[in-house]
């Protein structure tokens, strides 16, 4: 009996040790827990700080300076641009040819036209000596011819065509001074040098035509030839296919002779050579005032070509 007491007493005294002993566990690891949370919200915060045992990845720092892509890949995409901008200049480009050789076929075929028309007798009738429908100045009163020939009738006026044609019948033979082409001696210097650059002209030996007019202009400046040679000049250069040489001949015969015999054909070619140049909208400028300042000295035939002129350029 003695003994059974004993041992009750020693598993009663036994009990509350081992429920203590699980209680400092528990205990302890909720301090652990709660030093572990204290760590996570203030970090370094307590004298003992532990280093986390799981870390994110750090990226390599990029280096300043570095290209964002490879040297090839760089060359390759500006070669790609500049190839694509080359066929596109090459494509503005034979649009650009194309218009002028429809251009030039237009102007062919109506220089075709006209000069049959002059051939025909048709020119003294309703045109000028170039065929553009400007105003035909007529001819003065002749003096009487003398029994030697015809060598001495006064030329002051007429169709060009006509003084084209009497002057290499009447004059004598001059010496070629360009290949064949005749030289006319009439006894009147400015009327005889610029016939000589028309005949140089017609003959379409364009450079040398423009050396003669050019030496007529600069040599004769008040004959009433100069604004005829200025004039030619600017058709030398645009039947040479020269336009902006043209235009500036053209622009110049204007400014220097507006009351001119050929200032009107000037400013009628001066917007075909800006047509050549791909620049309608100065053309239309320059149709413009040319029926606004020579619109009731001009003949139906320049009308006509003005008002066709202006529907190619689209004018409004």
């Amino acid at each position: 009996m003695r003994r059974f007491l004993i041992v009750a007493l020693m598993s009663a005294a036994a009990t509350p040790v081992a429920a203590q002993s699980g209680l400092e566990g528990r205990v302890g690891k909720l301090e652990s827990e709660m030093r572990a949370v204290q760590r996570k919200v203030f970090p370094g915060g307590a004298g003992a700080y532990l280093e986390p045992q799981v870390r994110a990845p750090q990226s390599a720092p990029e280096e300043i300076g570095a290209p964002a892509s490879s040297a090839v890949l760089d060359l390759t995409q500006r070669l790609s641009s500049l190839e694509q901008q080359l066929a596109t200049m090459t494509g503005q480009i034979e649009q650009t040819q194309y218009r002028m050789r429809q251009l030039e076929d237009q102007f062919a075929a109506y220089k075709r036209t006209t000069d049959a028309r002059l051939d025909s007798g048709a020119g003294d009738a309703g045109l000028d000596s170039t065929g553009t429908g400007g105003p035909v100045v007529p001819p003065p009163p002749r003096a009487a011819a003398p029994a030697g020939g015809a060598s001495n009738q006064a030329r002051g006026g007429g169709s060009l065509e006509g003084q084209v044609a009497g002057t290499a019948g009447a004059s004598k033979p001059a010496a070629a001074a360009a290949g064949g082409i005749e030289k006319p001696s009439t006894g009147k210097a400015d009327e005889d040098e610029y016939i000589y650059g028309y005949r140089l002209w017609a003959a379409k030996r364009y450079p040398e035509a423009a050396d003669q007019l050019k030496k007529v202009v600069a040599t004769y400046p008040k004959s009433r030839r100069a604004s005829y040679a200025q004039n030619l000049l600017g058709r030398s250069y645009l039947d040479d296919g020269k336009p902006s040489l043209a235009s500036i001949a053209f622009y110049d015969n204007y400014k220097k002779y507006p009351d001119g015999e050929r200032a009107p054909e000037s400013l009628y070619y001066l917007g075909q050579a800006l047509l050549k140049l791909n620049k309608p909208a100065d053309a239309c400028k320059v149709y413009n005032e040319l029926t606004d300042v020579y619109g009731d000295k001009i003949g139906q035939g320049m009308k006509d070509n003005v008002a066709r002129a202006r529907t190619s350029a689209k004018c409004k």
